[in-house]
């Protein structure tokens, strides 16, 4: 066991690349991401694991980055909103809550678009009551939910091949 306050190198693959730093014992994910690897897209919220703002995958699943130690997922797999698109290519996520207007300040839509992802992983043809379910971790204050729901079920319906 390390002594309070110290250091040590943890290594990670974020977005499929391989990254290592140096974080302090008790820095988590969040802070690690944001601060140490600039990957800013998510978002600092409440960090009591309550507004869902800094939703990650780790190795594929859905994860509170404010609740986890950066220690805590040495080794593992982390995909950020980042980590989405595919070069120049959005997923179908990103293009389905763009053109349905389904983010308004954006503050919560990385978080959104995370447990979206997570869900559509699982189940690629979710229902309504499904989707709301795997979103009720995400606070959102400004679109009322429904066009975020409307976002989620045409990339679902996307990503089945349906137009």
């Amino acid at each position: 066991m390390s002594p309070p306050g110290s250091s040590r190198v943890v290594r990670l693959s974020v977005n499929g690349e391989p990254r290592e730093t140096i974080v302090a014992e008790n820095e988590t994910l969040l802070e690690v991401l944001r601060e140490r690897l600039r990957l800013t897209g998510t978002k600092h919220g409440c960090e009591l694991g309550e507004c869902g703002a800094c939703t990650v995958l780790v190795d594929g699943d859905q994860k509170l980055s404010c609740l986890l130690l950066a220690t805590e997922v040495e080794g593992a797999a982390i995909v950020t909103v980042e980590g989405l698109a595919s070069g120049p290519d959005l997923h179908p996520l990103q293009d389905a809550f763009m053109e349905l207007g389904a983010s308004q300040c954006g503050y919560c839509t990385a978080g959104m678009l995370m447990s979206a992802k997570a869900l559509l992983d699982e189940n690629d043809e979710p229902t309504e009551g499904e989707i709301r379910d795997a979103l009720s971790g995400n606070v959102c204050r400004c679109t009322g939910y429904a066009s975020i729901v409307d976002a989620v079920g045409v990339a679902a319906a996307r990503l089945r091949g349906e137009r």
